[in-house]
């Protein structure tokens, strides 16, 4: 049995939270550094030093030797450099420790080596890491000891975003200043600050270490390149909500405990559709908090698993033939005094704000749909999108039909007098209390679905940071925003005005709703008539961060430079092409040093059968092994070829200069071949003795945890 504990004991004890500065700063220094939090007022460098000092005993005392500026760069993952307390031998001999309000406030780190999209020349080396300090510091506790970890802004020597927060926290200032024009419009006149929350859901798959680490494929790329379905997969459903294994149950209690002491408000956990795929969601947080907080929980599930002879995959696709994992990104806007934009309240006909908020966000969606596309482009999530398990590559919004209905009487009458209401669920079943009706059902097949009062953007790839698609949200939303309240501030008849620019909004972008099924060919069709774009891979969505459009937007609200886009589309080719180099070598070389002696070896026992049969009894029927024997060579003679065919294309495309044309060389002629070499591959695996067969199979990964 676990060791029980009480959360609001060990909730936050790792952190350098509001409480524990308010016990630990002088008054005057906690609430300047409070009202940089709370307001974004510039932050106050004469406080630096104090902060520091009290932030270093605070780590000193809970066994803190290091601390670290923890930043989140172009790689998709964190990246930390450690530095000790140390700072000289004191003349006693015993050591000084110490840390400057300079050291908290800036660091500096080798740029050279990180993704920045001829940002920078590669000589040009220096970069410097900015502390953010709306995201409260941390205590790590792992192997390495206790590390202090400062959440950080990175930047280059001539202040380009080389990260994926600095872009949001410009986009968080966008959509703040931007909404606070909307609300003033409305009279709200105490609200003193938007602020975007996010609640991002991880998925995630779980497989025993032992048999991952017998697979090369998942130690190179985090997925099975090679695997025939076992007889059994997802189809009873039985996985999805069943009791969660014990073992499984063991990491689940050590995850929420580590996450807990960080502050990560974990709170739902469950099995998800795929046998060995779970899910843990956390309360929603400030959407620059939430970034931080997924970052921790991947590397959390990451670390845990390992101490229970796990592995956790966190691949979009790391088996083929079963559900894949997404991140759904729950974002929604609030007041710093609790005022939800998106709560339309009982009767959303009557709500002009409400209407407001929702017809511009709608706008935003549909004129940059685009730009939300390829907010969750990745090389995993290409084998995810558009399949019947995740949402389709078309960006369509789901409202319901209470949302829906109201549009529709603006637009066919101009007027909206009445809002469907939810009934009354009976169950039929006497000792049963009735139900309250949901006024609308939920929409698992939308992109970007409205959930009473949120929206759940449903595309994000399990593996990838929620930051994209936030800062594509936050600035295309502030952009409607603006539009709106640059019309209205000067209108002289603000009732009449609000009304006409509200039907007009829903009336011009009313083809981005569908409250259908996604998963339709139908849909597909409808669509195209409707011109909303399909793009289907990631290599097609980058362009989209170019456009002048974009750049427009982005420069407007001064969230990204043209510059810093183009090194970003820049980026996003490299790092696609070299993916699928990875994944293409490493099938080259399973193929031919683990598969192919395998199928020779199959076939050397199946000739050896023959023979001992027919040395004893020359009669007898030897046509199963025969067949046998010709099916594998068969299949072995094309698993040669298609190796042969994958190794020249990658010599070929890597070859290329240009990395876009790279990108779209692997994309069309390395994928394809390698769907080709795995074809065949699979085919075998289906015949080949269990015994000889040099990986474990997808049935052992998948229910054998």
């Amino acid at each position: 049995m676990s060791e029980r504990i009480n959360i609001s004991e060990v909730f936050g004890k790792n952190v350098f939270n509001e409480s524990v500065m308010r016990e630990r700063l002088p008054k005057s220094v906690f609430k300047k550094l409070k009202q940089t939090i709370e307001n974004g007022a510039e932050l106050d460098p004469s406080i630096a030093d104090v902060v520091a000092h009290a932030m270093k005993d605070w780590a000193i005392e809970r066994g803190a030797t290091h601390y670290t500026h923890w930043f989140q760069p172009l790689t998709g993952v964190t990246a930390e450099k450690h530095d000790s307390f140390i700072s000289a031998p004191g003349p006693d001999g015993k050591v000084i420790m110490e840390f400057s309000g300079k050291e908290l406030i800036k660091g500096e780190a080798d740029a050279s080596s990180f993704p920045s999209g001829g940002l920078r020349a590669t000589f040009e080396a220096r970069g410097y890491t900015a502390w953010d300090c709306t995201s409260p510091a941390f205590l790590r506790e792992d192997a390495i000891g206790v590390t202090l970890c400062i959440p950080t802004a990175f930047c280059s020597y001539k202040g380009e975003a080389l990260d994926q927060k600095t872009p949001l926290l410009r986009s968080m200032q966008a959509i703040n200043d931007q909404a606070l024009r909307i609300l003033r419009l409305f009279g709200n006149h105490t609200s003193t600050r938007v602020v975007p929350s996010v609640g991002p859901e991880q998925e995630y798959f779980l497989v025993d270490r032992e048999k991952y680490l017998k697979r090369k494929d998942l130690i190179y790329t985090g997925r099975t390149l090679f695997g025939a379905m076992p007889p059994k997969g997802q189809e009873l459903d039985d996985h999805y909500y069943g009791a969660i294994q014990e073992r499984i149950g063991s990491f689940m209690n050590e995850v929420n405990q580590e996450l807990w002491k960080l502050g990560v408000t974990a709170k739902t956990q469950h099995n998800e559709a795929a046998p060995a795929q779970h899910e843990l969601a956390p309360i929603y947080a400030q959407v620059n908090l939430a970034v931080d907080h997924n970052q921790m929980i991947m590397e959390t599930l990451k670390k845990v698993a390992e101490r229970h002879g796990l592995t956790c995959l966190l691949h979009e696709k790391p088996f083929a033939g079963v559900n894949g994992s997404g991140k759904h990104n729950n974002w929604s806007l609030t007041t710093d005094d609790g005022v939800n934009l998106l709560n339309p309240g009982d009767t959303p006909h009557e709500n002009v704000q409400f209407l407001l908020v929702l017809a511009c966000i709608l706008k935003a969606v549909d004129v940059h749909a685009d730009l939300l596309r390829e907010s969750a482009s990745d090389v995993g999530n290409d084998s995810r999108l558009g399949g019947n398990e995740a949402p389709p590559a078309i960006i369509s919004v789901f409202l319901g039909d209470q949302l829906e209905d109201v549009i529709n009487q603006l637009c066919d009458t101009g007027e909206a007098t009445h809002s469907k209401q939810g009934g009354t669920l009976k169950t039929g079943v006497a000792m049963l209390p009735d139900l309250d009706q949901d006024v609308t059902d939920r929409n698992r097949t939308s992109p970007f679905a409205f959930t009473n009062n949120k929206f759940e953007f449903r595309m994000v790839g399990s593996s990838d940071s929620v930051a994209p698609s936030n800062v594509v949200l936050n600035t295309i939303v502030a952009e409607a925003f603006k539009e709106a309240a640059d019309e209205l501030e000067k209108a002289d008849d603000f009732q009449m005005a609000v009304h006409d620019l509200i039907k007009k909004l829903f009336s011009e972008h009313r083809r981005i709703i569908f409250n259908g099924n996604g998963y339709s060919s139908a849909w597909v069709k409808e669509a195209e008539k409707r011109g909303l774009p399909n793009i289907s891979c990631m290599v097609e969505a980058i362009p989209a961060l170019t456009t002048e459009k974009a750049v427009k937007l982005f420069e407007t609200f001064h969230v990204y430079t043209r510059a810093e886009l183009e090194s970003r589309a820049e980026v996003e080719y490299d790092s696609y092409s070299k993916i699928i180099h990875i994944e293409a070598l490493t099938m080259t070389n399973i193929a031919g040093k683990q598969i192919i002696p395998a199928i020779i070896r199959y076939t050397a026992r199946l000739a050896d059968s023959m023979a001992k049969v027919q040395s004893v009894c020359p009669e007898a029927d030897t046509s199963v092994q025969r067949d046998l024997l010709i099916e594998a060579s068969a299949r072995l003679g094309e698993i040669k070829a298609a190796h042969k065919k994958l190794v020249e294309l990658q010599e070929e495309c890597r070859s290329i200069r240009s990395a876009k044309e790279r990108a779209h060389a692997c994309r069309e002629r390395l994928v394809p071949a390698m769907e080709e070499l795995r074809r065949p591959v699979d085919l075998l695996e289906r015949i080949v003795d269990k015994d000889l067969w040099p990986m474990p199979s997808y049935g052992d990964l998948l229910f054998e945890v």
